[in-house]
């Protein structure tokens, strides 16, 4: 066994891979500045609300609990109501 041939194939070897990591981590690096770019027109995720919205909300959401919280508490009340009487 030729020590010297095998440390020259190892070295070889280890180029080449250097190689294929390099090119790899360049294509990474072009695929993540076109992301950023396309990132810009496409806007993914919830949509932020205004301060004009947060506040419709939170009044429509007081009133669904106060109902809830009065349907809770006279559970006669709410069947009276869906029965016409």
């Amino acid at each position: 066994m030729d020590l010297s041939k095998t440390i020259q194939d190892l070295y070889a070897e280890k180029e080449k891979l250097e190689r294929v990591i390099a090119s790899l981590e360049e294509l990474q690096r072009a695929a993540d500045a076109n992301s950023h770019v396309m990132g810009r027109n496409k806007r993914r995720g919830r949509k932020s609300m205004g301060s004009d919205e947060r506040q419709e909300v939170s009044e429509r959401m007081k009133k669904y609990w106060a109902s809830r919280r009065t349907a809770k508490q006279n559970p006669q009340g709410d069947a009276r109501i869906a029965n016409g009487s």
